[in-house]
């Protein structure tokens, strides 16, 4: 009986997986029929075993327990996201990227800022860069990236001496340069670019699908992967449930300390007389956009009920 093999989906394009093989090789198959009746998909960065059907032909037998798992973009098992943010053309969209960080700190992956097309506007990248600092995250600028850029060589050092053995992610709205960025700093990828469109100031979408990348063959050096990933617009925080409204103040870093020491034992940190958060947004430890943020994720996790959430 042919052995159970081990690995890692790398790519999934129409039902068809590529796994990297923990033997080195690659196979490319299809998950195992059950998969669908019992309402199972695999994701890319998942860990499966591929074992034969019937004609002897290679299968994704089992998918292994994830440490965490996305469903726009669709990846699992991630330590790490680079949330790349533009400064301009098209200047980034805060709540969004603050979504996105939420439930990267809900489900245990480190969010890192990469302001990008920060000299096209010099005073909002730093504005960016200054609230993200303030809060506690790792950020760096990519300017307009080529591969003579010192602030590239940072974020590539950065990569090679802390993330060589971690899943990692770039992730980034249409036109933001996650694509350009990834070439500057891994020229051997070839990820295709597009152009912002000038009527709607956003760019085109030029990922269709998550791959992850060899992280031996980008840095020389470890066994984890980079994923090429969709634009993070595609994530739907309104239909797909995350987490409850109780657990949102986690997912804000900069809340921690002032977590329980709100006047009120339930306060909801949004407009209560004595909140600490309220106070420290008003004496600007914490910054008002993430504030901001945070009520509008609030008021969307409100209005969830047990009953609608996606089974």
């Amino acid at each position: 009986m042919p052995e159970i093999l081990m690995g890692r989906i790398v790519k999934g394009v129409g039902g068809l997986y590529d796994i990297a093989l923990d033997s080195g090789d690659t196979v490319s198959c299809r998950a195992k029929g059950s998969f669908r009746h019992d309402d199972v998909k695999p994701y890319v960065g998942d860990i499966v075993s591929v074992g034969y059907d019937d004609a002897g032909n290679p299968v994704i037998a089992e998918i292994k327990e994830r440490k965490n798992s996305l469903i726009r973009p669709p990846l699992a098992n991630l330590d790490v996201i680079f949330v790349v943010l533009s400064a301009k053309n098209p200047t980034a969209d805060l709540l969004t990227a603050d979504k996105l960080i939420a439930i990267a700190e809900h489900n245990g992956i480190e969010p890192i800022i990469v302001i990008s097309k920060g000299d096209l506007d010099t005073d909002n990248a730093e504005k960016i860069r200054k609230t993200y600092e303030k809060c506690g995250f790792t950020v760096f600028e990519s300017a307009m990236c080529d591969e003579n850029s010192v602030k590239c060589d940072r974020i590539y050092d950065f990569i090679k001496e802390n993330l060589s053995d971690k899943i990692s992610a770039f992730a980034g709205a249409s036109g933001a340069g996650k694509s350009t960025l990834m070439n500057s700093l891994f020229p051997s990828l070839g990820i295709a670019t597009g152009e912002v469109s000038q009527k709607i100031g956003r760019g085109r979408h030029t990922t269709r699908h998550v791959e992850l990348f060899p992280m031996s063959t980008l840095v020389g050096t470890g066994s984890g992967f980079f994923a090429d990933t969709p634009g993070f617009t595609m994530l739907d925080f309104v239909r797909f449930d995350f987490f409850d409204k109780e657990d949102l103040p986690a997912t804000f870093r900069e809340f921690s300390e002032h977590i329980g020491k709100c006047k009120y034992t339930k306060c909801t940190h949004t407009r209560e007389e004595g909140c600490s958060v309220l106070e420290a947004v008003k004496n600007k430890s914490i910054p008002k956009s993430r504030h901001e943020s945070y009520i509008d994720l609030f008021n969307v996790l409100k209005e969830k009920h047990k009953w609608d959430k996606k089974q």
